[in-house]
């Protein structure tokens, strides 16, 4: 599958989760309502400890109305709409937005920002920073700033011990107020950055998904290829002996005569292509089911040889080993389609980004596989060189740039799917820059060798050799 196939198979993958964030959120109206239970149940505890436990006096009646309101609210949604309905933003908003307000009065009063539990006015910010789009999430942090703000000047006292008053000074109340508000941004910002990284990495992986399920329905074809020369084997050969039966018994100024010989002949050849289907799968196996690293190379590069950047192949041992040395015995590999994807794919970005040419070098030694592919090209930006291989993180253009490859969207899917491939198969990646000139970008691979040596399509992961 081509880079091109696999940014439209993302654009499609991503569209989905762009839809998901334009239009109704993450947030279920269950979620909502098994927090809420959780405060009320967290309040009530208090609430009910402080004043009847502790002896502190404070407004009890008051506070027992705020909290029972959240509950009869929480009463009304589960009866009112299903569980698993999600939110509408503005739904949302309006839910968190309530929590906010009701904790706002709850601390109005008992004390405002000098209560203790003044910190939980962060949580509703954080569960929209993590489910809801950011100007959501900026609007309840405003909302919860400000209620921050009005509760350091206007609130009941904060009730203590035996009708005594407890009076915090005016400095640590204001370092109650930096603290929450900071908390309300700083973890805000946390919780939306992971959310958003999770998103990213679950459209990448549902494209991924995409890509391999469409691969190995072509591979699927093969087994479909030879049922159906096992199937036809039988009627073709019944035609072939009908064809053969009609033209002995026609004669050479028939007028049928030429049709019979074609129709012959075609059976004939029919026979022939079913017959190299049936035997593909088995030749396959025999032939190429193991790959020395030239081979390797020449089987990822060659599909990209035609395109306008040539390609330079170097292969061989690295310098110094002795002929006759085991380092100096080429690795073989069993077949493995994720490799020979991934090379190929590292190849062909090479060429999108070559000036003049693409150098493909591999060397081995006794105890690691090396294969560098570079291009003289003007190199990764360094502001995504450390970013490459996170998925849509990506050096292309994109839509509309007015460049010849305007079709060819950059999503950085393709190299994040090949580097997984080659991870999978135990090889290490390295990006980096070269030294001008030649100048440009170079991927190295590294495979410890007795990896290499061992990588299959069904075998991923071995353990270290013991010494």
């Amino acid at each position: 599958m081509s880079a091109t196939d696999i940014s439209q198979t993302a654009a499609r993958a991503r569209a989905g989760g762009d839809l998901l964030r334009r239009g109704e959120s993450r947030l279920r109206l269950q979620t909502i309502v098994r927090l809420r239970w959780l405060a009320v149940l967290g309040q009530s505890a208090t609430v009910v400890v402080v004043y009847w436990l502790m002896g502190i006096d404070l407004p009890i009646g008051a506070c027992l109305a705020v909290i029972s309101l959240s509950a009869w609210l929480n009463v009304a949604l589960r009866l009112r709409y299903p569980a698993s309905q999600r939110l509408p933003n503005h739904y949302a908003f309006l839910m968190l937005g309530y929590d906010i307000l009701q904790l706002g009065a709850l601390l109005y009063l008992t004390g405002g920002l000098e209560n203790p539990f003044a910190f939980l006015l962060i949580a509703p910010v954080t569960v929209s920073a993590s489910t809801l789009p950011p100007r959501v999430t900026v609007a309840l942090g405003g909302l919860a700033i400000l209620v921050a703000t009005l509760l350091t000047e206007f609130h009941l006292p904060l009730p203590w011990f035996h009708h005594s008053r407890f009076l915090l000074p005016l400095p640590y109340v204001m370092g109650v107020w930096a603290a929450v508000v900071l908390g309300i941004l700083f973890i805000g910002l946390y919780s939306w950055r992971t959310a958003e990284e999770a998103r990213r990495m679950a459209e990448a992986l549902a494209a991924a998904e995409l890509v391999l399920a469409r691969e190995q329905k072509l591979s699927a074809l093969d087994g479909l290829a030879a049922a159906a020369a096992h199937g036809l084997g039988t009627p073709l050969a019944t035609i072939a002996v009908v064809a053969k039966e009609l033209l002995r018994d026609a004669k050479h100024n028939d007028p049928h005569y030429e049709d019979l010989v074609l129709l012959r002949a075609q059976a004939e050849r029919c026979r022939t292509i079913l017959g190299e289907l049936a035997g593909m799968g088995e030749q396959q196996d025999i032939i190429v089911s193991r790959l020395p690293v030239s081979h390797l190379i020449e089987e990822s590069v060659s599909p990209h040889r035609l395109v306008a950047a040539p390609i330079e192949v170097e292969t061989g041992p690295v310098p110094g080993v002795k002929p006759g040395e085991r380092s100096a015995q080429e690795p073989v590999m069993q077949r493995n389609p994720g490799v020979i994807y991934g090379l190929g794919n590292l190849v062909e970005n090479a060429i999108d980004f070559a000036a003049s040419k693409v150098e493909v070098k591999a060397s081995w030694s006794e105890d690691e596989v090396r294969i560098e592919i570079a291009d003289d090209g003007a190199g990764f930006p360094p502001h995504v060189l450390e970013q490459l291989g996170e998925p849509f993180v990506t050096t292309r253009p994109g839509h509309g740039d007015g460049g010849e490859n305007d079709d060819h969207v950059g999503m950085g899917l393709g190299f994040f799917i090949a580097k997984t491939l080659l991870e999978r198969s135990g090889a290490k990646l390295e990006l980096a820059n070269r030294a001008y000139p030649p100048g440009g970008a170079v991927v190295t691979v590294i495979w410890p060798r007795w990896r290499f040596e061992h990588t299959s399509e069904r075998v991923e992961w071995l353990p270290e050799p013991v010494a």
